[in-house]
Formats: structure tokens, sequence, C-alpha cells
């Protein structure tokens, strides 16, 4: 019989946990894998149950891995998936959220376009609906407008997702997982299927994450991107030094050619369009000098590096 592996991140979500993990013992009954659930705890203040609250009838087992300091769900999930590549075997890992926004529910659904695909890609949900309020929604368009506008690629799925293990194998070696999990995987060109699904509603409690963790997040998509971040803006430097310096050439003409007295205008925009000229040149040199660093920027290697992070596990059943 396969292992089928769950990758949970939690921070403080433990009423949360309880209920997703019930509703997903309910959906997963007759699974035909071995099915075992890996909480990491990313460093949370309250202390995980002891035991869970009912006894399941299709996880095989529930572990805790705590990790020795809160990282974040996107560094907690490449410490997670890092660790069981190399402690356990199985045929695939199923990543999502601990709060039951990703729905149990969907899971057999995921499992099943993997099955489709022969678990060659990895299967991620794409986001069809949302259900946060109207401050969120507006806040997050922003976002994806400016994430398009940066690396020319859509924000279309979040961590919930199907990773088989072939898939997982090239994953535990790309550091950029590090930063953004879904991020790194394109552009680490791991292949890929979407499969369009509602984001559900937090089962209990409230999200611990700020507008300024939101942020952050938002800030690592982009940094996996710093490439081709890079490289549009030393284009749109190159375009606005191009459109300064055909100014410039205008004025000088104007200059040579205008008979008797210079228009004081002339002067003007002459001394304002060599400074713009200067500091165009001067903000350019930033991206081509980070587009030429992140070449070499690996800092963290996800089989290398998960062992300084983790703690002994715990287990909760099985």
């Amino acid at each position: 019989m396969a292992a089928l592996h769950f990758c949970i991140p939690v921070y403080d979500d433990w009423a949360a946990v309880q209920r997703m993990l019930a509703l997903l013992d309910l959906v997963l009954y007759g699974q035909a894998d071995e099915v075992h659930v890996l909480l990491v705890d990313d460093g949370s203040s309250e202390a995980p149950p002891s035991r869970l609250d009912f006894t399941p009838k299709s996880l095989a087992s529930v572990d805790v891995l705590p990790l020795r300091r809160n990282l974040g769900h996107q560094r907690a999930i490449a410490i997670g998936l890092t660790y069981l590549y190399a402690q356990r075997a199985g045929r695939a890992v199923v990543v999502m959220d601990a709060d039951g926004e990703d729905a149990p529910a969907d899971v057999p659904k995921l499992l099943a376009e993997s099955a489709r695909h022969g678990d060659a890609r990895m299967v991620f949900a794409q986001r069809a609906r949302r259900s946060e309020g109207l401050r969120f929604w507006a806040g997050y368009q922003v976002y994806k407008a400016l994430h398009r506008a940066l690396t020319g690629r859509r924000v279309e799925v979040g961590n919930f997702s199907v990773v088989p293990w072939a898939a997982l194998e090239r994953l535990v070696g790309v550091s950029e997982i590090w930063n953004h999990y879904p991020a790194a995987i394109f552009k680490a060109r791991i292949p890929v299927a979407q499969l369009p699904l509602p984001r559900a509603k937090r089962l209990a409690g409230r999200s611990k994450m700020s507008w300024v963790s939101l942020v952050t997040h938002g800030l690592s998509a982009v940094s996996v991107q710093g490439e081709i971040v890079g490289v549009r803006l030393v284009c749109l430097g190159a375009g606005l030094i191009a459109l300064a310096f055909l100014g410039l050439v205008g004025v000088g003409a104007t200059l040579v050619l205008s008979p008797g007295t210079v228009p004081p205008w002339a002067t003007t925009a002459a001394v304002l369009l060599c400074v713009l000229l200067v500091g165009l040149f001067s903000m350019l040199t930033l991206p081509v000098l980070f587009v030429l660093q992140a070449r070499e920027r690996y800092s963290f290697l996800p089989m290398r590096d998960y062992s300084h992070y983790i703690l002994p596990e715990r287990r909760l059943f099985g």
C-alpha cells in the first residue's frame, strides 16, 4: 500500500486543526493509500494538543513537527516537505492550510486530477472565488495587478496542492521555496496543472496573519521572480532614459535654431532633463546589480539546511 502524506503548517490554530482533521478523516474514508499527516508547528505560542479529540478511521498517523522558531508558513512548508522527503517514503504529498480555508472536501478532487495526469504534474487549486471581505479583496486586487506588472505572471494559486513524489525529488533542491512555495515551483518550471476550486471559510478562531505579514508574503512572491523584475525595471529605465535623451536633443535643436534670444523655458528644460538623465542612470544600476547578484544567491538549500530548524517530532495518533 502506497503512503499519502499531508504537510500542514500550523501557528496557534489548534482548534481549527482538530476540526479540519476530523473532516479530512471523513472525506478520505476508503482511500486506497495509507494516509499520514504531518503538522508543522511554526513556533506556536500555544502548546499543541497532547492527543486528538476524535478517533480517526482513515488517518494512519498524525504527527507534530515543532520548529525552533516562528518562520512563516511558506518556510514551514519548505521544511515540512523536505523532512517528509528525507525521513519518509510515499506516493505524493498534499499541502494545505490548517484553518479549513483549504476545504478537506476538495482533497479527493485534487487527488483525482493528479491521477488523471498520471502523477506527472503537481496539481494546484486555482482560486475561482474567495471568501474574504471587501477590504481584503481590494488589497488583493492591487497586489495581483502589481505582481502581473512586475513579473508578467498572474496570481492564481495558493498553497493547496498535490505534490507527486517525483516532483518532490526536484522541489527539495529548489532554494526559492524558502521565500514562496508556489512562486518557486513556477520558477523551477516543474510541470503544473490547475483545478478551479473556491476557497472555503475558516473553521475556528481568527487569522493570525497581519497586514504586515500579508504584504511581506506578497513581496516574497515577487522576490522569487527577482531576475524578471530586475530585467523589466532595466527595460523601463532604459526607455525613460531614451525619452529624456530625445527631449534633450529637441531642446538643443530649439536652442540652436531659435533666432534672437533663447527662450527661458528651453534653458530650464535642458537643466531638468540633464538632472533627470543623471538620476535615471544612477537608478538603473540598482536593478542591474540586483539581477547579477540574484544569479548567485542561494542561501537556503532545503536538503542541506532543513534539519537545523526542527525539533523532535511528537505523535498525536497512530
